[in-house]
């Protein structure tokens, strides 16, 4: 279809919560990023220099991740992350 775009929503919800976007903060500075690995390979190693470019920063981070990319991050996990961080980059390598 010539003008139209279709957008899906990747998460496995049945009914997906709808609520509006954050405003993406203005500087992260005096914020937690927090740094999220789906379990892809080679993701660590690309979170790894991620993760010491915003040190050189001064820019605090928090790891999190889930086992495999073939399950989804658990409540507790997810509950963490939004307790924890204040921004959040979600990484999948290959």
């Amino acid at each position: 279809m010539t003008g139209t775009q279709w957008m899906r929503d990747p998460t496995p919800e049945t009914s997906p919560l709808k609520r509006p976007r954050l405003k993406p903060p203005g500087s992260l500075e005096g914020l937690t990023v927090g740094l999220f690995d789906i379990g892809k390979t080679r993701t660590k190693e690309f979170l790894d220099r991620v993760e010491m470019r915003l040190h050189e920063r001064k820019i605090r981070t928090a790891r999190f991740g889930k086992p495999t990319n073939a399950k989804v991050a658990t409540p507790e996990i997810l509950h963490k992350v939004a307790e924890e961080a204040d921004v959040v980059l979600i990484a999948l390598s290959d």
